[in-house]
């Protein structure tokens, strides 16, 4: 029984974990299409894309399970043997990374003010992120056991490394660019503030999970431990998508709220008008007008380029 607890244990595990965490995936995409429903086109399509992908894995790694536990079931020499869909899990799982990191690479691109030198490093570890899953991918589709697998043990620890890294390198930068970005005002720094706090969220969650996987390939390599926390990845992925986009309308209206307490002397009674005189009349009230419109408008262009938008294009109402 003890090599099954190191074995299917963890397979069992991790195929119930994914199930709970698919589960709160699809509940957030049913929001996002009842909430959102002026996103553009390539948006509402990139959340279909992660859906199907994440949904397929789902199916797969069950089946997984199933035929273990169920199909061979009380064939010991089974238990050895690779099931005919636990590598073919390993693309889906690469696809939905591709998609969820290349939107925050997108994210980065258009924050940082379209720098590609910025980009770059991002998108080079995402593509050799996902060159070097494929390759693990179509290298194992010609095993059948699981001391096969072993042979391909530098590419599963190359796999979490690059992960881990471009995961942090993604909420690094972003939170660099939104640091930089601060206005002074206390209005605009609480927004990006909270904005910054996402991004190191939302990539913490994959890094971690990317970490234990590499910790336990290299601590417990007679184990399926590893491939517990490589099941978890991609439906990690999938939620930090969709908590990022449904996490606009909260900051949209923390935006409003800073926008509708713009203060302008030319609204205050003529009792208080006077007390500005020293100013210089109409001067104040259009330079302390123009400040505050300009820190709100900025947190408004951060929300949306955030999301992959233009303040221009998507008014605060339409959402």
């Amino acid at each position: 029984m003890a090599p099954l607890d190191g074995t299917m244990g963890p397979l069992l595990i991790g195929v119930v974990v994914c199930a709970v965490f698919y589960g709160v995936s699809v509940s957030q995409v049913y929001y996002y299409y009842t909430r959102y429903q002026h996103d553009p086109v390539y948006l509402r399509l990139l959340v279909l894309a992660v859906l199907i992908t994440d949904t397929i894995h789902q199916a797969l790694i069950s089946h997984t399970v199933y035929w273990y536990f169920v199909t061979t079931y009380g064939d010991p020499a089974a238990l050895g043997l690779l099931s005919p869909t636990i590598i073919v899990e390993v693309f889906f799982n690469a696809f939905t990374a591709l998609f969820v990191q290349c939107f925050f690479a997108v994210r980065i691109y258009r924050l940082s003010g379209k720098k590609a030198w910025l980009v770059a490093p991002v998108g080079l570890l995402i593509a050799a992120e996902f060159s070097i899953i494929m390759s693990y991918g179509f290298k194992a589709t010609a095993f059948k056991t699981f001391l096969d697998l072993t042979t391909l043990k530098a590419l599963s620890v190359t796999i979490n490394a690059i992960a881990a890294a471009g995961d942090v390198c993604i909420a690094a930068i972003l939170c660099t660019i939104l640091q930089t970005s601060k206005t002074g005002f206390q209005r605009s720094n609480l927004i990006i503030n909270k904005l910054m706090i996402f991004s190191v969220n939302t990539g913490l969650l994959t890094s971690i999970c990317a970490c234990m996987s590499l910790i336990t390939i290299l601590a417990l390599p007679d184990t399926f431990v590893y491939i517990c926390f490589f099941f978890l990845m991609g439906r990690l992925y999938s939620n930090s998508l969709m908590a990022t986009l449904n996490a606009r309308k909260g900051l949209r209206d923390a935006s409003s709220y800073a926008r509708d307490s713009t203060v302008s002397l030319q609204n205050m009674p003529p009792t208080d008008r006077c007390n500005t005189a020293q100013l210089g009349k109409s001067d104040a009230s259009i330079a302390i007008r123009i400040d505050t419109i300009k820190d709100t408008q900025r947190d408004t262009d951060y929300d949306f380029q955030s999301a992959n938008y233009e303040g221009d294009k998507c008014p605060m109402g339409e959402v």
